[in-house]
């Protein structure tokens, strides 16, 4: 062989190699609704900055996505409320919790003919879930909204029928503004709905549905979902008696009434600041401290710092909250702990 056929199998073998793509990488994982708008949003820009890195999330729920964890099935989970102790005790290996951004849960109601905003206190919100509060037309809404003529209808309760962080950051709230319900429902991923009139539906995306198709209903959902499609919005009366709509400030100064976070002391519901909004909460994401796979473990981990950190100038774009400085240090101090 000649030196420039020589040269000539070199380079084409050269172009070849650089020619072959890097072998796609899917990481699978699962959980909470709440966040799944950002998360969407997050994933897709990760993968236009790393194309071979494609992030399959499955939207089914906290609870899912703690079952699916511990099953071994994803790479990492997510969930609005922790996992438990029974639950990281029958996990037999170390799972790792960090707070990924905050959201707000917000009261969504469908009233035919009402057009004004109507008002809501926490003792109001509550006998409704409690199933006290059965009429649209009752004297304790009545009063909180004088002059709006409201109709002599049912109260449909609508809530979330799977495992939810949604919903245990609601049922915190309620848990925390009711003596009542926490002591007949509790602060839970799943409760026993007391309201004779309860109906429930899967993710933030069934409440949704279920509030948009029923007239006379009322539901949670988290803010994204609400501007999303196009629902109406009630005001809350938060902590120190002021009625306002969930905004990403008022999410914001619940944060700023815990500045010292952790997987056991996280709720900011009902938080004492004039402008709060009581609904407010972090949601986390799980993953295994010693991944099996070492080299997909590297690439959760990445995702997550990056989300964690870079990702939060994102959260404001899709009526989320960014992590405040101290408890992105808290995220990055956890994913520290990878071993990877």
């Amino acid at each position: 062989m000649t030196i420039r056929k020589l040269f000539g199998v070199i380079f084409l073998a050269l172009v070849a190699v650089a020619g072959t793509p890097a072998k796609a990488q899917n990481i699978n994982a699962a959980g909470a609704t709440f966040p799944y708008p950002i998360y969407s949003k997050w994933f897709d820009e990760y993968h236009k900055m790393h194309p071979t890195i494609q992030i399959n999330y499955q939207s089914i729920g906290s609870g899912g996505g703690i079952t699916q964890l511990l099953a071994h099935t994803v790479d990492f989970g997510a969930s609005d409320g922790p996992m438990s102790d029974e639950q990281l005790g029958q996990a037999g290996f170390k799972i790792l919790h960090f707070p990924t951004v905050l959201g707000g849960a917000v009261p969504s109601y469908n009233m035919p003919g009402v057009a004004t905003d109507l008002k809501f206190t926490p003792e109001a919100l509550a006998g409704i879930y409690l199933g006290k509060i059965t009429k649209w037309n009752d004297p304790a809404l009545a009063k909180l909204n004088p002059g709006t003529e409201l109709p002599d209808m049912s109260i449909v309760v609508v809530h979330r029928s799977d495992a939810s962080g949604t919903t245990y950051i609601f049922t915190d709230f309620l848990s925390h503004v009711s003596r009542d319900w926490k002591a007949v429902a509790g602060t839970a991923k799943s409760v026993a709905w007391p309201a004779a009139s309860a109906v429930g539906g899967k993710g933030n995306e069934g409440v949704a549905g279920q509030v948009r198709q029923t007239p006379g209903a009322i539901g949670y959902v988290e803010l994204a979902y609400v501007h999303e499609n196009h629902m109406t919005q009630a005001q809350l009366q938060n902590a120190s008696g002021h009625f306002a709509f969930c905004t990403g400030r008022g999410v914001a100064a619940a944060a700023g009434s815990k500045p010292n976070l952790s997987a056991t002391d996280f709720s900011i519901v009902d938080a004492k600041s004039d402008n709060a909004w009581p609904i407010a909460g972090y949601t986390w994401a799980f993953m295994y401290r010693e991944p099996a796979d070492k080299a997909r473990g590297k690439i959760v981990h990445d995702v997550l710092l990056w989300a964690a950190t870079s990702g939060q100038a994102t959260a404001a774009t899709l009526d989320y909250v960014a992590l405040p400085d101290g408890v992105q240090e808290v995220a990055r101090k956890a994913l520290a702990e990878v071993k990877v």
